[in-house]
Formats: structure tokens, C-alpha cells, sequence
């Protein structure tokens, strides 16, 4: 793959005349849309660490089986916390525009994202100190809070990709500065910067599926991460019943999906409505679909092994998460589809094309980017490392001594 995508960045642009430089353009647009779906696919199943935080009461009955929780999930939050900032750092760097549009228009649902991951962080940190005068359960139901809102506002975020925002966007704005100094190209057109998305009922739909697949992988790698019966058969059940649950959320949005209007941009480049424009794109591109349906599978296998006592159940599901929400993102963007689009002037409509960076930025980024496969290597590494063994009573009592686990922490 790294070979294929270094001789496609060289080769192209270089042509007679630069004949080849909308081919390298059009390549490298797609080959970012394809790393920032990658990312979000990734994010997406590293929410099990807030699914694990949302059943944190449930599953443990008593502070030492929370704490053993804590601890195990303790291993892995700042993996999630990291691929949050890189996928939002790559999707400013590689369309500018979305990041501009969403992160500036919809800021109160992102600035509520980064209260909810800010106040994780803080709890994880603090929970133990010796100077902890709020105690434990206050940054329990700090972790309590992340766990929910998290994936709940994220998922409400996805589903924005297909269902769309009120915007409008005005390039001729560059040239105008407007009366307060400023040239500001995007613009919200409602009063309620983001809260809007929950009044299209699809949107928190996807929500709550999101929230419920987290949970069902935080269980799963509760099971697989701490060694305590007990909080086994109790993690076990509850992975049982929040399986069930995402699997009528997910299947609404998605049937809804299938046959929803999109928008598509045509050779002009002017934007138009499409319908069963999702339908059609994973006719299109079947590669997709053939990955929706194995992620989606692999998921459900991941809960009928779990219920059997499996404790490699989370492998399934996060393998499946990744290809699935892989395959989605894909078709958001990819086959000529606007993958943000506009409720309030159809041709404001994002694309891959016309919400990208200047080709050269691309194609130095996608130099640095030759670098992921040793940054996964990494990534990989390190987990093996702190995950080893499962975590006991006896060895959370030895961490609380001051004999710390793989990370360097205790919780």
C-alpha cells in the first residue's frame, strides 16, 4: 500500500504540460478522505473505554471492583484521547473547510466533546491522589459523564455527515472583510451552533447506537482485561444486553440511510439531489458493502462469542467496528458524494473536492504519512505491553501500594 501510494504521489503532476496534476489532486483527495475515515473508524473503536465508564456502577458492585475497572480502562484512555486529536489535527490539515464550517459553526456541540474528554482526563489523573479532597466517586461520575455524552455527541456528529447541517458557504467572503475585520467564508444559519442536529431525529438515533456499541466493546474488553470471575459474569451479561440494544438503533439508521436523498456533484461541479445516493454508492462501489456487511457480522459475532464466555470477543468487535464504520465514511465521501451536506443552500454542499487543501499540501502530508504503519506498530506494541495479563484483586492491592502497572499510573 505504502509502495502503490509513493509511486502514485511522484508519477502523477509530472506529465506533459502537468497534464497529470488533477489526476494527483483528484488521487490524494481520495487517498486523505480514505486515512481520515481510517482515523475515524479507529476512534470510533476506542470507545470502548467510555463504554466501559458508562457501566462502570453496573458492572462493579463495590469500590474494589470499580477500581479494578478504572484501572484496566486506565490502561488504554489516552489512546482514545490521542486518535481524537489526530483526527481532528488531519481533518483540519487535509479539508480545511469542514473543519472551519463544523468546528467553527457547530461549536457548542464540540465544545461540549471537549468538556466531556477534558473532565475523563482530569478524573483519571486525580482519582487516586493522596490530595484528592473531592474523593473517588465525585471523578467515578466524572468518568460516569464522559462515558455516556462522549460517544452519544460524537455519534449525533457522524450522523451529521449524511443527514447534513444549516450552513452556508461564501468564498467571495475572502474579498470582503466583513464589518468586523474578519473574512469568514463559512456561516451557521441558525442560532443554535450544533444543538440543531438533535432535532433531526436520526442524528441522536445514531447516537445512542453509538453509545450502545461502546458499551458492548467496553465490556468485551473488560472481559478480557481483568481477570476476576465475578466481574466476569457480570460484564458478560451486560455486554448480552447492550448488543441487543445497538442492534435495532444501528439497523433504523441504516435502512433510513439506504434510502435517504444525498447529494452528488456532477461534472459542472454543481451539486444536486440524488436519490437512494447511499443505495446507489454501495452499488457502485460493492467493495464497500462487502465490507459494511462483514464489520457489521464480525460485531454480532463478537456478541454471540462474549455470551459464551469468550475472551477474545473484543478482537471480533473491534475488527468489525473498524470495517464497518471504515465502510460507511467511505461512502460519505468517495463516488462524487457531498459528505457534508448543506440544509440551507445545496450548493454550500462539502466534497472531497472543494473542501480540500492545495495539492501541494496534500502531497507533502502524504509524505508524512508514509510514517502510519510504524506509528500502528507502535500503537500495537504498547498495548501488548500494558495488557500482557488480565488484572487481579491481588495486583490492583500491589498498585495501590505503589507497585505501578505498564502505563506508569494508578487510578
Amino acid at each position: 500500500m505504502d509502495t502503490f501510494i509513493f509511486t502514485q504521489v511522484f508519477s502523477l503532476g509530472h506529465g506533459p504540460e502537468g497534464g497529470g496534476s488533477s489526476e494527483a489532486f483528484a488521487f490524494l483527495q481520495h487517498y486523505w478522505w480514505f486515512l481520515i475515515s481510517l482515523l475515524g473508524a479507529l476512534l470510533v473503536f476506542l470507545l470502548f473505554v467510555q463504554g466501559g465508564q458508562a457501566l462502570l456502577y453496573s458492572i462493579g458492585r463495590t469500590d474494589e471492583e470499580r477500581s479494578l475497572a478504572v484501572n484496566a480502562l486506565g490502561r488504554k484512555w489516552k489512546l482514545t484521547f490521542t486518535t481524537l486529536v489526530v483526527f481532528g489535527g488531519a481533518f483540519f490539515a487535509s479539508f480545511p473547510l469542514f473543519y472551519s464550517t463544523s468546528f467553527g459553526g457547530a461549536f457548542y456541540v464540540w465544545m461540549a466533546v471537549l468538556f466531556c474528554f477534558v473532565v475523563q482526563a482530569v478524573a483519571y489523573e486525580y482519582r487516586r491522589k493522596p490530595a484528592n479532597v473531592l474523593g473517588a466517586k465525585t471523578f467515578d461520575a466524572f468518568l460516569l459523564v464522559n462515558g455516556i455524552l462522549g460517544p452519544f455527541l460524537l455519534g449525533t456528529a457522524l450522523s451529521t455527515l449524511f443527514t447534513g447541517a444549516p450552513f452556508t458557504v461564501d468564498r467571495l467572503n475572502l474579498a470582503d472583510p466583513g464589518t468586523n475585520g474578519s473574512t469568514v467564508i463559512s456561516q451557521w444559519t441558525t442560532p443554535w451552533y450544533g444543538l440543531d442536529a438533535l432535532a433531526v431525529v436520526w442524528n441522536p438515533v445514531l447516537g445512542v447506537a453509538v453509545v450502545l456499541l461502546a458499551m458492548t466493546l467496553g465490556c468485551q474488553y473488560l472481559m478480557n482485561s481483568v481477570g476476576d470471575e465475578p466481574v466476569f459474569c457480570r460484564t458478560r451479561r451486560r455486554m448480552l444486553f447492550c448488543g441487543c440494544g445497538f442492534v435495532p438503533f444501528f439497523v433504523a439508521w441504516l435502512v433510513h440511510l439506504l434510502f435517504a436523498t444525498g447529494y452528488t456533484e456532477n461534472p459542472a461541479e454543481l451539486i444536486t439531489a440524488e436519490p437512494y445516493k447511499y443505495l446507489h454508492n454501495f452499488s457502485q462501489m460493492p467493495f464497500l458493502a462487502v465490507g459494511l456487511a462483514v464489520g457489521v457480522g464480525l460485531v454480532l459475532w463478537s456478541v454471540y462469542a462474549g455470551w459464551r464466555g469468550s475472551r477474545k470477543a473484543i478482537w471480533y468487535g473491534g475488527a468489525g467496528t473498524v470495517l464497518a464504520v471504515l465502510a460507511l465514511l467511505l461512502c460519505a465521501g468517495w463516488n462524487h458524494t457531498a459528505y457534508y451536506p448543506s440544509l440551507a443552500d445545496m450548493q454550500s454542499s462539502l466534497t472531497i473536492r472543494n473542501s480540500s487543501s492545495s495539492l501541494f499540501t496534500l502531497r507533502v502530508m502524504a509524505y508524512v504519512s508514509l510514517l502510519v504503519p510504524f506509528v500502528l506498530a507502535y500503537i500495537w506494541y504498547a498495548w501488548r505491553a500494558v495488557s500482557r495479563r488480565p488484572l487481579t484483586r491481588g495486583e490492583l492491592h500491589g498498585e495501590l501500594h505503589g507497585e505501578l502497572h505498564g502505563d506508569g499510573h494508578q487510578y
